[in-house]
């Protein structure tokens, strides 16, 4: 027996049959493939319809135990090869019969069948072939392999326009070289490989990736620019780009539904882009690779950061300096490699494969991920998804319960949280596809009016063994395992509420939600007889003004209220519902100092925007502060307003100081704003021009996603990295629109007048 790791799925046609390809690394180090041509794509259809489908050449039917979640009997359809199941499936859609499961890749499909996910055990005699361990029609069984992959970054560097490579950086396992371009420059370069044109460069760099044999390849933007890049230059140059483990192209994928985003994919090899991982991991302004790397590793690029034109220096040291363009090019590819070992980013996606069984690059592929768990159990019972029907339309999903604040300023507020609130709903109400189209008079109703069977469910027993495997590797102090896992048990509610996965249903997604504001509202209600004020609560969770003023006193009254009111809602909901609840109501923290501000021009408090002091660090949750489309100078006047406020501070000099740093423009640096386009297409944007919009179309090819500007006098004007700043700021918006705002909200909670902060003489209400 062989343990391995999968990293990548997918099949031929030899000879007009289907062959399944698996390639990964075994747990000795070595690569391996799979190939078995045994299996035969299949989907299903109501029996009743099966007789539509008599006489057609491509499809065997037979009989079948199973059924459909509605328990209607089924009939299995086997064709010959995988595109005969899309085109049965489509013309069933054309005569308006449903199919069950016929939208599954064929390589899902098979290892669902065999019930493998990303670890894998290999039963058979290989053999070596190309440099590859071969299996030819093993029996593959669900492995245990925790792989220790071969990682290998690559960085171009080219010319201004990105028209042509000038260098290229392979750095990892052991491995760290620079291969640079010097035309009609013989010269050796310290430190790089040279070679006489691009095409000798491309060209050796391709068979360098075929020797090193990685299994992942990765860099900062590598799908969208490198590997782009790579692509398009060698089709140019009329060159081959051979860069996986079998013969095969590098193509370029776009999936529906997941994020919209490309991938790149290679034979035998997984490619997995840095930079979405930061994005989705990390809180930052920009996610260029300089901003990542000061902020996770305390170090940039070895790049002159004041320079005017990035582009421009990079052209000037390819000519007059190319050891420090080999140097600039080595520490970016190196610069990548850091930060996904700081910040555990590999080992994050590899556990969440090792979970869901989805390959690298879809880790983050929600919908996908939930069938590769649910369907082998769904089997199990005798069941059959239903096909995901493509025009099916959205339909309303309640959020989670939002009480009203109390606005104000407060010490000692203690924050209690349902832990894993909806994973907990889902386990202790039996909330499931299968449960819902299975209930029967002895049901659990929701509060929506939904029903749900007793038994049967097949979500609490997956989160069961989730919740057990987390506490596990919480103890053992693995937070990979414990934050993948946590990733897996939050979704599950996202997949069930989004109109793309084939078990959608609002009913289900209500019941979630519906149970989660029942919940909150009777752990309000039950610390309301306690005889403490709710200040708000949101979701999963409750935020209590304390009676007792002495830390310590406060702990043992927090706890004495957490055990009660747990004690109390789960008593109501076995009394009321009949069920064993899994809810547990945890202490998350004591503010010390808490500060809920209001409803810009309004009485009512807010929602979902914070700031608290606990243990002596300041937390903020939704102010501007903390939001990523408001200028830094929001962050510096509200950040120190704060600080001030709890530690009983004088406030008004510190405003009076920032306003006279912003007037003499010794804070220009922090006026600009960063928006993102989300229309896709300035061209969208018809009915009004918000002024992130005008500004990119100022910079015209030059304007990203994320738009970074400052507003002048003469309107929004795009801001460039490395260049200076546009002209005749208008200091006057920002001092009305940016810090005004935020000064009156704090000022206010502590009695003071805006206008006395800035110097203002005070408007007079009339008598």
């Amino acid at each position: 027996m062989f343990e391995g790791f999968l990293l990548q799925a997918s099949y031929r046609l030899q000879t007009g049959t289907p062959v399944v390809q698996l390639f990964g690394r075994l747990a000795d180090g070595r690569p391996f493939q799979v190939e078995d041509d045994r299996a035969r794509p299949y989907f299903f259809v109501r029996e009743a319809d099966a007789e539509r489908l008599r006489g057609e050449a491509r499809a065997t039917l037979t009989s079948t135990p199973l059924c459909s979640l509605a328990g209607e009997p089924l009939a299995r359809v086997g064709v010959r090869v995988p595109s005969d199941v899309a085109a049965l499936r489509e013309r069933l859609e054309r005569e308006g019969l449903p199919s069950f499961e016929a939208d599954l890749p064929f390589a899902t499909r098979f290892l669902i069948d065999a019930g493998v996910r990303s670890a894998v055990a290999i039963e058979g005699e290989p053999e070596t072939r190309g440099g590859l361990v071969h299996f030819s029609n093993p029996t593959l069984h669900p492995g245990r392999e925790r792989p220790a992959l071969r990682v290998l970054s690559l960085d171009f560097e080219t010319d201004p326009e990105a028209r042509e490579v000038r260098s290229l950086a392979l750095v990892g396992d052991g491995i760290d070289e620079v291969h640079l371009v010097r035309t009609g420059d013989s010269d050796e370069v310290e430190g790089a490989e040279v070679h006489p044109d691009e095409a000798s460069l491309l060209e050796t760099a391709a068979a360098r990736v075929r020797e090193l044999d990685p299994d992942l390849l990765t860099g900062w933007n590598l799908v969208d620019f490198d590997l782009q890049l790579w692509a398009r230059r060698a089709g140019e140059l009329g060159l081959d780009l051979e860069l996986g483990r079998a013969p095969g192209e590098l193509r370029f994928l776009r999936d529906a539904g997941y994020n919209r985003s490309q991938r790149a994919s290679l034979p035998g090899r997984a490619v997995l882009d840095a930079l979405p991982l930061a994005r989705d991991a990390l809180k930052l302004p920009d996610y260029r690779l300089e901003t990542v790397a000061q902020q996770v590793l305390g170090r940039g690029k070895r790049i002159d950061q004041d320079a005017p034109d990035k582009g421009a220096e990079i052209d000037r040291l390819y000519r007059e300096d190319p050891e420090a363009l080999v140097a600039y090019n080595r520490e970016d590819a190196r610069l990548v490699l850091d930060i996904l070992e700081r910040e555990g980013l590999l080992e994050l996606c590899i556990e969440r494969s090792l979970l869901s069984g989805m390959p690298l690059d879809r880790v983050g592929a929600s919908i996908a991920s939930f069938d590769r768990l649910y369907l082998p159990e769904l089997r199990r019972r005798g069941a059959v998804a239903p096909s995901v029907d493509p025009d099916r339309q959205s339909r309303p999903v309640r959020g989670g319960a939002v009480l009203d604040s109390v606005p104000g300023l407060f010490r000692n507020v203690a924050v209690f949280d349902f832990k894993s609130l909806y994973p907990s709903l889902i386990r202790s109400f039996q909330l499931d596809p299968l449960a819902h189209a299975r209930a029967g008079d002895d049901a659990i109703e929701a509060p929506g009016g939904a029903r749900f069977a007793r038994e049967g469910a097949i979500l609490p027993a997956i989160l069961e063994r989730f919740t057990a495997r987390r506490e596990a590797a919480k103890q053992r102090g693995d937070r990979h395992a414990d934050q993948a896992l946590k990733i897996m048990m939050n979704a599950l509610f996202g997949v069930l509420a989004a109109p793309s996965c084939r078990f959608f249903d609002p009913a289900i997604a209500n019941a979630i939600t519906g149970f989660g504001q029942e919940t909150l509202h009777r752990t309000r209600d039950a610390f309301a007889e306690q005889g403490v004020e709710v200040i708000y609560g949101d979701t999963d969770s409750v935020f209590v003004q304390l009676e007792a003023g002495e830390p310590e006193a406060a702990a043992r009254e927090a706890e004495a209220l957490r055990k009660a009111v747990q004690d109390r809602v789960l008593g109501e909901l076995r009394e009321r519902h009949r069920v064993e609840p899994h809810l547990d109501l945890e202490l998350e923290r004591i503010f010390e100092r808490f500060f809920m501000p209001r409803v810009r021009g309004g009485k009512s408090g807010s929602k979902k925007r914070y700031a608290g002091l606990h243990r002596g660090r300041l937390e903020l949750v939704g102010l501007e502060a903390v939001r990523r489309d408001w200028p830094a100078v929001a962050g510096r006047l509200q950040r120190g307003l704060l600080e001030r406020v709890f530690a009983d501070e004088p406030v008004a000099p510190f405003v009076g100081e920032t306003l006279a740093a912003l007037r003499r423009g010794e804070l220009d640096a922090e006026l600009v704003y960063a928006k993102r386009v989300r229309k896709g297409s300035l061209d969208r944007y018809t009915a009004a021009t918000p002024p992130h919009v005008q500004a990119a179309r100022k910079a015209g090819p030059r304007a990203g996603p994320t738009v970074r500007y400052v507003v002048t006098q003469a309107g929004p004007e795009p801001v460039f990295h490395g260049e200076p700043l546009p002209g005749e700021i208008d200091r006057a918006h920002y001092v009305e629109r940016v810090l005004r705002p935020i000064a009156e909200s704090i000022l206010e909670a502590v009695g003071e007048h805006v206008e006395d902060a800035f110097g203002e003489p005070r408007q007079l209400g009339l008598l």
